[in-house]
């Protein structure tokens, strides 16, 4: 038997306009800008489903977190080739501007709003996962080991990215990388 009433999530069409128009706003502006009532102005949606979806900008936050799943890259087949897709296709996506864009602004949020730490060490931790799956791949299967080699790769990126405001540096990645795979036994 179904409850009569107001549907669960908002309709998927307006999920998707009012999402997008999100991550525009926090592209330019960052995530203040993310209230009912300016994402009202700019999309039409109306104010009480922005209210009642997304009253915050730390719920537009999770939902843009929520929809950007981080595909991992094909497999190859060759584990250690697959790490290195994987790193190459980290590389892009903190070079893109939505996702240093996105990181930036979650490193912004929390600084001024604890509750927005969450958020970021989510959206970080499923950036890391395609990259921890390669290395399991490897044949790594203690989950410390996983975690302290997938951060030895990422760590430098997220610092000169976040931190230092530098391009993505891919060759000490794949350097990186490599070390990892030395010290693992694996063909380089």
């Amino acid at each position: 038997m179904t409850k009569p009433g107001r549907p669960a999530g908002p309709a998927a069409d307006t999920e998707a306009v009012v999402l997008t128009a999100a991550l525009e706003l926090l592209l330019a502006e960052g995530a203040a800008a993310l209230t009912p009532q300016r994402l009202h102005t700019v999309t039409g949606v109306a104010r009480t489903t922005i209210y009642r979806h997304w009253p915050t900008p730390r719920e537009f936050l999770a939902a843009l977190i929520a929809v950007a799943p981080h595909e991992p890259a094909r497999p190859s087949g060759d584990p250690a080739d697959d790490l290195h897709a994987e790193v190459d296709l980290l590389c892009d996506r903190l070079r893109d501007k939505p996702v240093a864009a996105f990181l930036r602004a979650l490193v912004t949020a929390s600084t001024g709003d604890a509750s927005y730490t969450s958020l970021r060490h989510r959206y970080v931790m499923d950036l890391l996962e395609p990259l921890r799956r390669a290395i399991r791949a490897l044949g790594v299967a203690d989950r410390d080991r996983i975690e302290d080699a997938a951060m030895t790769v990422v760590a430098p990126l997220l610092v000169g990215v976040l931190l230092l405001d530098r391009r993505v540096d891919r060759d000490r990645a794949h350097r990186a990388a490599a070390d990892l795979l030395a010290g693992i036994g694996a063909r380089t």
